[in-house]
């Protein structure tokens, strides 16, 4: 079970104290009673009372039925109220941008796609954006103001405190797009931009609740290659919020290598299993996914990795080979990270991820497993996000949520 934050009882720092209160009612999808939430949270009955007024009052907890609970007064149970509140997630993709409409539990509403525009014209790009956030709000009948914000899950390298794109090198285009500030201007909304393989984390850490781990690895297959972390409930970023590029590691790269006789070579793991290339490799084992000649744009390779995942669904002995060669290297490059980290949980995930994870997932989890170069002698679980191919999108919704819900310890620091 998570460990909840505990609050404190000085008056002038009620915002921490709601945000302790309502992270701990979210955590508990069967509802908390009072009594629960001041053995839960450290906070005195008194300030429990008083900041579970203002949460009612303000739509975001209900009351919902009682218990009884030995002797005395059947227990009032609190739960969260969902649909008061709602966060908007962002993904850019070097082939479309994704969108998604989440509700306080962090439940999908409404999501769609738009193609993703080029940067040559930085105001295009807001005014695409905006346009599908505007559009993605309206059309599930959200009032404006029950909007919290805006998260934005970009590739890296990112400047977070200017808020801007840099150069993402699947992005061309994209250079020192002022990204955040100019959508917060022309949405209204706040806006958080965070690296893709981050807001993935943060997704998977919001979601899972009680039963999120306190240190894990998410491996994000997008374009790139990534690898998310965290430890002790906290996301690593970095000096400059740009963790996470883990594509440089070198593997044996087994029977991806392209070898003549066969045999395994050791190279970048993030080349070697790179979607592009992969299609490149089905279509060499003679494996047809459409036209060779139209596979110059990233759209072109999502429709082929798209027939990859049909192939491997139909269980062609070619694009099943394929798909477990991949999750081999994935995995022989993960288990340097749980030996650098001593974790005990690797969750796979990302956009191009579902396609081949029936295979590649059983198959990375042996890498790990079954390593001789593995030093944790305890258990390791290898295991799928299972939140599907929109998880950065998911995530980057979550940002908000998060920042909205979570209490900070940074609350109580006294500023001057």
């Amino acid at each position: 079970m998570v460990e909840h934050r505990r609050g404190a009882n000085l008056p002038s720092i009620g915002g921490f104290n709601r945000t302790v209160v309502l992270d701990a009612v979210r955590r508990s999808p069967d509802g908390l009673s009072r009594v629960e939430l001041a053995a839960r949270t450290g906070l005195s009955a008194q300030t429990v009372s008083n900041v579970t007024r203002f949460l009612i009052e303000a739509g975001m907890i209900v009351e919902s039925g009682t218990v009884v609970a030995g002797r005395g007064k059947p227990r009032t149970i609190l739960r969260l109220e969902a649909s008061s509140r709602y966060a908007v997630g962002v993904h850019v993709d070097p082939a479309v941008v994704t969108y998604v409409l989440l509700d306080l539990a962090g439940t999908v509403l409404a999501e769609t796609t738009s193609s993703t525009p080029s940067a040559e014209d930085p105001d295009e790009v807001v005014r695409t954006i905006a346009t599908a956030i505007d559009g993605l709000v309206a059309g599930a009948g959200i009032a404006v103001e029950a909007v919290l914000g805006v998260g934005i899950a970009s590739p890296g390298p990112i400047d977070v405190d200017a808020g801007v794109v840099l150069d993402p090198p699947f992005l061309p285009r994209w250079r020192d797009v002022p990204l955040r500030d100019a959508l917060a201007e022309a949405t209204g909304f706040p806006v958080l931009l965070e690296k893709d393989v981050t807001a993935a984390v943060v997704g998977e850490m919001f979601l899972a609740g009680e039963s999120s781990a306190r240190n894990f690895a998410f491996v994000y297959f997008g374009t790139g290659f990534g690898v998310g972390l965290v430890v002790d409930h906290e996301p690593v970023r970095g000096v400059g919020s740009n963790a996470g590029d883990a594509g440089h590691i070198m593997v044996d790269q087994g029977g991806l290598a392209g070898t003549p006789d066969g045999s395994g070579a050791r190279g970048e793991v993030g080349a070697a299993v790179a979607p592009d290339r992969l299609v490149e490799v089905a279509r060499s084992r003679g494996l047809a996914l459409g036209d060779p000649a139209r596979e110059d744009d990233a759209a072109a390779v999502q429709r082929a990795w798209a027939a990859l995942g049909e192939a491997i669904d139909a269980d062609d002995p070619v694009a099943v080979t394929l798909a477990a060669e991949a999750g081999t290297v994935m995995g022989n490059a993960v288990v340097l990270i749980v030996n650098l980290l001593d974790i005990d949980r690797v969750v796979f995930g990302g956009p191009f991820w579902s396609r081949i994870a029936p295979v590649a997932l059983p198959a990375a989890r042996q890498a790990v497993v079954g390593s001789p170069l593995l030093v944790p002698k305890h258990p390791v679980v290898v295991q799928d996000s299972g939140r599907g191919a929109d998880v950065a999108a998911v995530g980057a919704a979550c940002l908000v949520l998060d920042a909205a819900l979570s209490p900070r310890a940074s609350a109580l620091l006294i500023r001057r």
